[in-house]
């Protein structure tokens, strides 16, 4: 049994939901921090939703309307993400506004290390990811309709203070490396030169990969994407190569012809060799960002669980790393010139 009114939510997929037909059965698919999701099987085959979290939180955020926009207009390009077949506002419904889309069916994979594949499958999975970021990054925003997708200026300023607002209006802990962070990241922003769609959270387990081949069928997870500098989610795809594993998608050590996985180098010239770039800038303020950033998402985690709203029975384990994101942040923070 969900959580959720599901014979309200079968009459609403009935009256919405094209071919739809019931019965349903509900589960809620484990972790994910943030918007609560589900599988729902029914008659007519198998959908996924998407929804707010219940109880109270803070006004820009989970904002699954946006996501289903988002979706709605990259699935006619043949950008790889889910059908979406409806989006309800109306929290009568469940209780929450949520959106439907289609199951994708496929590999989700874990471990970025890829331990269950052969070297030749490593490069070709990641490939395929580098080609997918590549891909979107190169979607014009105006031709489908995403023109007023995120705010103008510069995407870095912007989400900087995003984060800062949304660390302070849920901060429990007194961290001095992150007030240091909150003032020395503003000061220090890059300058931007293109402006694409940006995912928000573009890594390798929001993706769908298929049954047999290193091809991508859905990137998921869209709650964080605007408008913004591509850089953003590139940066954030190579905190990989900078990250231990650790069972997730840390390769650091890990890169080279011996595993497969190409290096961080690698990595880059297929990205620009795609974008048309000649080069990407110097990375350690970009990575300091990306732990910055990630800090505030898991000190709200952090916020939710201690006020029981917490999707994931994971949010224990993901708070505990707040310290040490913190902590990591300022260490690229001091490379790229913070002072001590």
């Amino acid at each position: 049994m969900s959580d959720l009114d599901e014979a309200q939510l079968e009459a609403w997929l009935a009256a919405n939901v094209a071919g739809f037909a019931g019965p349903i059965t509900v589960t809620k698919f484990a972790g994910g921090q943030s918007n609560p999701t589900y599988r729902i099987d029914a008659g007519s085959g198998a959908y996924v939703l998407r929804r707010k979290p219940f109880g109270p939180i803070l006004p820009s955020a989970h904002a699954v309307d946006r996501e289903h926009r988002l979706i709605e207009a990259l699935h006619p390009t043949g950008f790889p993400v889910a059908r979406p077949y409806g989006l309800c506002e109306d929290d009568t419904v469940i209780g929450s506004a949520f959106y439907i889309m289609e199951m994708v069916e496929g590999r989700t994979l874990w471990d970025g290390s890829l331990p269950d594949m052969a070297p030749g499958e490593r490069t070709a999975t990641y490939d395929a990811i580098t080609d997918t970021l590549a891909a979107l990054h190169r979607i014009d925003p105006d031709a489908v309709g995403l023109g007023d997708y995120g705010k103008p200026g510069n995407y870095f300023e912007r989400q900087v203070g995003r984060w800062s607002k949304q660390y302070k209006a849920s901060q429990t802990d007194d961290l001095p490396e992150m007030e240091k962070l909150i003032a020395f990241l503003p000061r220090t922003v890059p300058e931007q030169t293109r402006t694409s769609i940006v995912h928000g959270d573009f890594r390798i387990d929001n993706m769908i990969f298929a049954p047999a081949e290193p091809s991508v069928l859905a990137v998921l997870d869209w709650e964080l994407s605007t408008l913004g500098d591509p850089l953003a989610d590139f940066s954030y795809f190579l905190m990989s190569w900078v990250t231990e594993p650790e069972s997730r998608s840390g390769v650091m050590g890990l890169t080279g012809p011996d595993t497969g996985i190409p290096t961080l180098e690698q990595v880059v010239d297929r990205y620009c060799a795609a974008t048309g770039r000649d080069g990407v800038p110097d990375l350690d303020w970009y990575f300091s960002y990306n732990l910055f950033r990630l800090a505030g998402i898991v000190q709200g985690i952090k916020k939710r669980m201690i006020d029981g709203n917490a999707s994931s029975d994971n949010a224990a384990a993901t708070v505990a790393r707040l310290p040490g994101l913190v902590a990591a942040s300022w260490d690229f923070a001091r490379r790229a010139g913070a002072p001590a």
